[in-house]
C-alpha cells in the first residue's frame, strides 16, 4: 500500500470501500452547501473531496473537478460522476505540490487545512489552482478548546478561530472576505463530549439523531443570531486579481 492508499480513512475515521462511507447526513452536507455555494463561481475544485457526497449537490456548473489524495476514494468519484461531462475526478496530492493544469474560479476545501503543518503555504499552493479574482472557501474545525482525541486519531495540527484563520489568509497574501463560526449547537455538543473524554469518533446512531432534529435547529439560528461560538469556522478567501 503507498503512502497515499487509505489516506481517506485515516483523515475521516471512513472507508472507501463502502460508497455511503458511514452515517448518512443530508442536512448536514445541505447545510454546507447553502453557507458555501454562494461564494463559488461556474468553475469549481473541490479538494479532500472523499467519496463525492459534498459535491454531488453541484449542478449547472461549467466544470467541477473532484479530488482526493487517496486513489481508492478517486476510484469510488469516477464512478460516482459517471455520465457527467462537466466533472472531471483526479488524484490531487496537495503535500507533493499538486496544482491543477487550467484553473478554476472556486477552490472548496472541506476539513482539509487543518491536516497541515504550514497552513499558510497550502493556502498559497491553492491560490495557484484559482483564477486572479477568484475564491478559496475553507471549512475547518473550531476552537482548541473542543480538540479531543477524534482530532488526533485523524491527524489534525489545529482547530481554528475567525482570528487564526484570517492570520493564516494573511500570511499566504489572500484577502478575506467572510469568517465566522458556524454550528453552534454541534460545538456545544461536541464541547460536553470533549469534557467527558467521549470525542472519539462519532456514532451512527447519534450522527443520524444530530442530522434529523438538531441541524434544521442550527441553521434556523445561524440566521436570526449573530453566533459567537461553533463547531467549524468558513472562511472565504480572495486570491489577488490581475495588476
Amino acid at each position: 500500500m503507498s503512502a497515499e492508499e487509505g489516506a481517506f480513512a485515516r483523515a475521516t475515521g471512513r472507508t472507501a470501500e463502502r460508497e455511503d462511507g458511514g452515517p448518512d447526513k443530508p442536512n448536514y452536507r445541505r447545510y454546507q452547501y447553502d453557507l458555501i455555494s454562494p461564494h463559488c463561481g461556474r468553475s469549481v475544485l473541490e479538494v479532500g473531496a472523499g467519496l463525492g457526497e459534498f459535491a454531488s449537490q453541484f449542478t449547472g456548473l461549467d466544470r467541477l473537478v473532484v479530488t482526493d489524495v487517496d486513489p481508492d476514494a478517486v476510484e469510488v468519484l469516477k464512478v460516482r460522476f459517471t455520465g457527467r461531462p462537466e466533472v472531471e475526478a483526479a488524484q490531487f496530492d496537495l503535500d507533493a505540490g499538486s496544482v491543477l493544469d487550467r484553473p478554476v474560479e472556486t477552490v472548496i476545501a472541506i476539513n482539509v487545512l487543518e491536516h497541515f503543518e504550514d497552513d499558510a503555504a497550502i493556502l498559497t499552493l491553492l491560490a495557484r489552482s484559482v483564477t486572479p479574482g477568484g475564491t478559496i472557501v475553507l471549512w475547518v474545525p473550531a476552537y482548541q478548546s473542543l480538540y479531543g482525541e477524534f482530532d488526533r486519531k485523524v491527524g489534525h495540527f489545529r482547530r481554528y478561530t475567525p482570528g487564526t484563520l484570517r492570520d493564516a489568509a494573511r500570511r499566504a497574501g489572500l484577502g478575506v472576505e467572510l469568517c465566522r463560526p458556524v454550528n453552534l449547537l454541534g460545538g456545544l455538543a461536541w464541547w460536553a463530549a470533549v469534557r467527558m473524554g467521549k470525542a472519539g469518533s462519532p456514532k451512527a446512531g447519534a450522527v443520524g439523531l444530530y442530522d434529523k432534529v438538531i441541524v434544521p435547529v442550527t441553521k434556523v439560528l445561524d440566521r436570526v443570531l449573530p453566533i459567537p461560538f461553533g463547531q467549524s469556522v468558513v472562511g472565504v478567501l480572495r486570491v489577488p486579481g490581475h495588476g
